[in-house]
């Protein structure tokens, strides 16, 4: 499954690249979670982690994961679309 891709992407703004970064399903996610996150802690950052990893194995589904990373994003207080 990770070829796998959402219905939606999400587009995620970091401020310390003054870049934004269009995440497309579970593999762009985990990518994301963990080149740049501002903060690899938080409870809804290491459930993202799990559930996006757990998406590509097929333990979960694949909305599962695009809300966790949303969720991820908001508790870190990142810009998304």
């Amino acid at each position: 499954m990770a070829n796998e891709k959402w219905n939606e992407p999400i587009l995620v703004g970091f401020e310390t690249t003054d870049d934004a970064r269009t995440v497309s399903g579970p593999l762009d996610a985990l990518k994301c979670l963990s080149d740049l996150w501002p903060n690899a802690r938080g409870l809804r950052y290491l459930k993202a982690r799990s559930t996006c990893r757990a998406a590509l194995d097929g333990r979960k589904s694949l909305e599962e994961a695009r809300a966790e990373f949303v969720a991820a994003a908001e508790e870190a207080k990142l810009s998304i679309h």
